[in-house]
């Protein structure tokens, strides 16, 4: 053991035995989800700082997780970081069943994703937990494919497609002849977002600038008056009377915490007749009958789907549409999101750790 001295006096000293220091543990993380393939030298920063638990593919899944976890498997760890979307996830909703079974000192978890209805983020909160989504890596490609929808409902796009893939003369000729008649430019309509946070100003933005469109928003706060006039934006306190000024409804919230729908009968009803709806959120938003049924009725001229109620599953009813334009959730999905996610996953790790 080292020697130090305890001074008695300034003329008295006395040796006195000195412990060895204990050696000093790095913050572990518990890493959920294949290995690194973009973002490979943030990676070895973090590595040089932490240590890394790496459950494979087989511990991931539900009945073998929470086992683990109850077993202390992974020991005590600080950090959890799922920095992929299309695994680390196998052990499904992050509830009360296995939040508590996570060890006290955990102090944060960062996923990959825009939204977080895969975790009880209040119970995470009441285990002192932070959890960090990577929604802002997904800004810029959901904003592109809100676009996307919007041409889709003014234009009735879907239905010249499939008119073209028929090869049929007839469904050529009626779609060329007869979607002029129907069809309408987004310039000078007016687009209501519900939801104007980053992927709904992303929207507004796109959506203003390349289509000339009115921007009237409903959102539990409100932006500052510099952001609003960058995009024209209008905001209305009450939602139903921004429904009733709106040509085309855009859904960009996230998803609720209640489990029901926002879009509605009732809600539909408000909207002018003709008007279009746009689902770039969360399918669980959307009541898809009453959809279907407004559809049916002329109520609504259009919709455009990326996101479904009961993914994979789509509505058969919708789907047999020509005036609805679906894709298969592939709003953020880019290679320059799954950069993001990956990036922020570990960044947002780091700076709590």
């Amino acid at each position: 053991p080292s020697v130090g001295r305890l001074i008695l006096s300034q003329s008295q000293t006395m040796p006195i035995a000195m412990s060895p220091s204990p050696p000093l543990t790095r913050p572990r993380i518990l890493f959920l989800g294949d290995s690194i393939q973009y973002c490979p030298d943030i990676y070895k920063r973090l590595q040089s700082q932490f240590d890394f638990v790496h459950p494979a593919l087989s511990d991931r899944h539900r009945p073998a997780f929470l086992q683990h976890l109850r077993d202390g498997t992974w020991g005590d760890f600080q950090a959890i970081m799922r920095p992929s979307w299309h695994n680390g996830g196998e052990m499904g909703k992050w509830d009360e069943e296995l939040i508590r079974l996570l060890p006290p000192g955990v102090k944060v978890s960062a996923s990959a994703g825009a939204g977080y209805d895969w975790v009880d983020v209040a119970c995470l909160a009441n285990h002192g937990i932070l959890y960090c989504n990577g929604a802002n890596a997904s800004t810029e490609a959901v904003g592109d494919m809100a676009l996307y929808h919007i041409i889709s409902v003014f234009r009735h796009t879907t239905a010249s497609l499939l008119a073209a893939r028929s090869l049929s003369h007839a469904h050529f000729l009626t779609a060329h002849h007869d979607l002029p008649f129907q069809s309408r430019n987004p310039r000078s309509h007016t687009l209501g977002i519900v939801g104007l946070g980053n992927i709904g100003m992303c929207a507004a933005r796109k959506a203003h600038t390349a289509f000339g469109m009115n921007i009237i928003y409903h959102d539990i706060v409100r932006k500052s008056l510099e952001q609003e006039a960058a995009v024209g934006a209008i905001f209305y306190a009450n939602l139903d009377d921004m429904l009733r000024q709106t040509d085309c409804l855009l859904l960009a919230t996230p998803s609720n915490f209640s489990g029901r729908p926002f879009l509605t009968a009732d809600i539909i009803a408000l909207l002018p007749r003709g008007a279009r709806f746009v689902n770039i959120a969360r399918g669980s938003l959307v009541d898809e009958e009453a959809l279907a049924n407004a559809l049916d009725s002329g109520h609504l001229s259009a919709a455009g789907l990326d996101v479904h109620a009961a993914e994979p599953n789509v509505s058969e009813r919708l789907a047999q549409m020509p005036n609805v334009t679906m894709t298969c959730h592939n709003g953020g999905g880019v290679v320059e999101t799954n950069i993001g996610f990956e990036q922020l996953a570990m960044e947002n790790v780091e700076r709590v750790l």
